[in-house]
């Protein structure tokens, strides 16, 4: 279980209890499928591999620090999803996970939609060739700029999170002559069990309008009446790297009592039910994730259930995953610096990265793998933090794992399931520059988001 974060961030060195570490691994050299991207593999040199090329000769081309997309892994994975659901509901993958370009092309070609949360995001899937009406805008402070953009450029659904913005998304939308599809997104008063910074259906935090004391009928009756909107469903979402089922299934119960409630009062069933994402992924070898046919499986039993319960038709389902996509293809590639054995307690190992390419651990005391790759070794196992360069003691990549005792400045490492959340909240801390995202298949790599520059700090810089 996550403890809560002090306000001032971890203890240094915080000396954790007895038996609070696993065991070490058997294997340092093995590389768990379930953490790795489906290409990943060490060849008969010891040196490891991502879509045929070693990641000697990618760091030697692309430098370090760097994050490695395995391009055949996220379009399998994709791929995955949308065969899972069918036709009969939406997937929508959700780029605050990871967007670029590129990546908006791949969803395009799986048959994937978009679910973006703020200008930028819509410009990068508008620019990339993403229909708009696949596209859906979430958020809980969208600026009337990005509501005109998102109605003009002719956006599915926009997904209302108060009531300032219905009557917002309505005047915009009529202003406009057109009349905007959207969803009312709701808390339901689910206890997600993860972290609390990415709990997100507690009805004590920013997102979405309560169900709690009728506000969310509220919010659909104001809705109803306004011109300019089409309410044609309701979103719930309920957190983020959740395993278990069952805070869907109360959730889902509590959706379609709403949506019950909306038949009986205004003689309208609303035709979709988004359930968000937040599936979970293992980043260590101690996580257990669901398929998305489980999933598929999962979801629609328990809406069909309830809806059949509720005597209603079962609207059609959208989920969002963003992280179970993206989240598993990638590993960030880092060479080592500094080593510092500290005597009873553990090793640190600095990195060229940190923080600022990885906030997650210091953000959610997420926990993560790491590997030699560069090289086997049958050196005994040693604890260490991996800790990256910047001024902060927080500034940990790596809690608590085991590499080889022979580790040297030098080696290369790799931390894998980085492609969710990490170069989307990467930072320029320090002034350090944001690393590349270079995409990898059969034999061939490209940077697809290229490495930031100083040139690029000081042009922001205007002195």
């Amino acid at each position: 279980m996550s403890r809560s974060a002090h306000p001032a961030g971890p203890r240094h060195a915080d000396v954790l209890p007895e038996g609070h570490y696993t065991a070490p691994p058997a294997d340092l050299n093995a590389l768990d499928p379930k953490v790795w991207a489906h290409t990943v593999t060490r060849n008969e040199d010891g040196v490891v591999s991502v879509g045929g090329i070693e990641v000697t000769r990618l760091a030697e081309e692309f430098g370090t620090p760097a994050y490695f997309m395995d391009e055949a892994d996220f379009r399998e994975r994709a791929r995955a999803w949308r065969t899972a659901f069918g036709h009969d509901a939406d997937v929508f993958y959700a780029g605050k996970a990871f967007l670029s370009r590129a990546v908006v092309r791949w969803l395009h070609d799986e048959g994937l939609n978009l679910d973006v949360c703020s200008g930028g995001e819509l410009a990068t899937a508008l620019s990339a060739g993403m229909p708009a009406d696949r596209i859906a805008f979430h958020g809980n402070n969208k600026s009337e700029i990005e509501i005109r953009t998102s109605i003009e450029a002719g956006v599915g659904r926009i997904v209302l999170d108060s009531f300032q913005e219905i009557v917002r998304v309505a005047h915009i939308a009529q202003s406009l002559g057109k009349r905007q599809r959207v969803q009312i997104r709701v808390t339901v008063g689910v206890e997600a069990h993860t972290h609390e910074f990415i709990a997100t259906a507690h009805e004590d935090q920013k997102f979405g309008i309560p169900l709690a004391g009728g506000q969310a009928a509220e919010a659909v009756r104001r809705a109803l009446q306004l011109d300019g909107l089409e309410l044609v469903g309701i979103h719930s979402h309920i957190g983020s790297q959740i395993f278990d089922m069952s805070g869907f299934e109360v959730a889902a119960h509590r959706v379609v009592g709403l949506l019950k409630s909306i038949r009986d009062e205004h003689g309208v069933e609303l035709p979709e039910i988004d359930l968000g994402g937040g599936l979970g992924i293992a980043y260590t070898s101690e996580d257990d994730p669901r398929e998305p046919h489980e999933i598929a499986k999962a979801l629609s039993e328990i809406v069909t259930r309830e809806c059949e319960a509720a005597k209603l038709r079962t609207p059609r389902i959208s989920v969002e995953p963003g992280r179970a996509i993206v989240g598993p293809t990638a590993f960030t590639l880092y060479e080592v610096g500094t080593i510092k054995p500290l005597d009873g307690l553990r090793t640190y190992v600095s990195v060229d990265g940190g923080m600022s390419d990885n906030i997650r651990t210091a953000l959610y005391d997420a926990e993560y793998s790491v590997a030699l790759v560069s090289r086997v070794s049958d050196a005994e196992p040693m604890l260490v933090r991996v800790v990256g360069k910047h001024c902060e003691s927080g500034d940990i990549v790596v809690k608590d794992a085991f590499l080889p005792s022979d580790l040297a400045p030098g080696d290369l490492i790799a931390v894998p399931a980085t492609g969710a959340y990490c170069r989307s909240m990467a930072s320029n801390y320090n002034h350090a520059l944001r690393p590349p995202v270079v995409a990898v298949n059969d034999g061939e790599a490209r940077v697809i988001v290229r490495r930031e520059t100083e040139e690029d700090l000081l042009r922001l810089d205007v002195g």
